[in-house]
């Protein structure tokens, strides 16, 4: 059974994640351990809820793996709304810093994910080549402008949670693609219950479509999958990247000018560039401090099934 409270601390990284425009609250879900359980309990909410109109409750509970999922959700919920002020704080005036982070965050998760390959072949390099050039030109792509309407706001919703559960897509990047991310946030900080019951109603069909769609292949291709994942982190670090050259702007709904088009860039170029201290070795601290805490968390992980190992016979 999972600790509720690490659950819990489990759920508020994924959604600390979630918010940050080019980090994904699954790349969280995997570096943590619970992933195939999320997408299997995901996958099985449908027959849940089945059962729950016959009230089989007990059974729709077991099916669901309500507890996991409510611990989870609630600590996701907590972190997306106590923390989006903060992550906003962050990205405005410490960007290089929280990005440096979340860098070593998904460069240790490549590793992580990619040595649960149990065997390498051509198809699988394959997948790995097709998952980074994919997540590599999300990156690059240039923003459009989808309307505010009910339609649009829905359709959001059931890509951006598609996206936020595959490690290396950030639902919350795609939202800035679709010009979509500052009124999310906004509605968000001001706890605009139209707005947001409008894109949590496309997010419940994504996910409960799509979290099946991927437990299914995870469990009759796992190899191709996992070398797919891999790849869509390895395309992802060009986004997360601390140093970047703005090439085009945007202006806001507040009239506020904000990047549009980016390249990423070495740190002598950002200083020459910007005339900013690069923060590098700040920048290095904080990216070794991630990938130290995932491994850390990763080991601890492991702690149970060692003790067994040493205990048999």
């Amino acid at each position: 059974m999972h600790n509720p409270f690490l659950l819990f601390a489990k759920g508020m990284a994924m959604g600390a994640a979630d918010v940050v425009p080019g980090v994904s609250g699954g790349t969280i879900a995997f570096i943590t351990g619970i992933y195939d359980e999320l997408l299997r309990s995901i996958a099985q909410v449908p027959l849940a809820a089945r059962q729950l109109l016959r009230w089989r409750l007990r059974e729709a509970w077991q099916t669901a793996n309500a507890r996991f999922l409510l611990v989870l959700l609630g600590g996701i919920l907590c972190s997306i709304l106590t923390l989006a002020r903060l992550i906003g704080w962050l990205l405005v005036h410490q960007p290089i810093l929280l990005w440096s982070f979340f860098f070593g965050l998904i460069l240790v998760s490549v590793w992580l994910v990619g040595r649960q390959i149990s065997r390498w072949h051509l198809p699988g390099l394959l997948s790995l080549l097709a998952g980074t050039l994919g997540a590599w030109w999300i990156t690059v792509a240039a923003p459009m402008q989808w309307g505010h309407d009910p339609l649009s706001l829905v359709l959001a919703g059931a890509i951006a949670i598609c996206a936020m559960i595959l490690p290396g897509i950030s639902g919350s990047f795609l939202l800035v693609l679709m010009g979509l991310y500052g009124f999310i946030l906004e509605a968000l900080i001001s706890l605009n219950l139209g707005v947001l019951a409008l894109f949590a109603v496309g997010c419940l069909g994504g996910l409960l479509s799509f979290a099946h769609l991927l437990s299914w292949l995870l469990q009759h291709a796992r190899n191709l999958t996992l070398s797919f994942l891999t790849g869509l982190m390895i395309g992802s670090l060009n986004k997360v990247w601390p140093w970047k050259e703005t090439l085009s702007w945007r202006t806001d709904r507040h009239g506020v000018q904000q990047p549009l088009l980016e390249q990423a860039v070495l740190p002598e170029r950002y200083a020459l560039i910007t005339g900013q201290d690069p923060q590098f070795w700040p920048a290095l601290a904080l990216a070794l401090a991630a990938v130290a805490l995932v491994l850390g968390l990763e080991f601890m992980a492991r702690r149970p099934s060692l003790r067994h190992e040493v205990s048999k016979p």
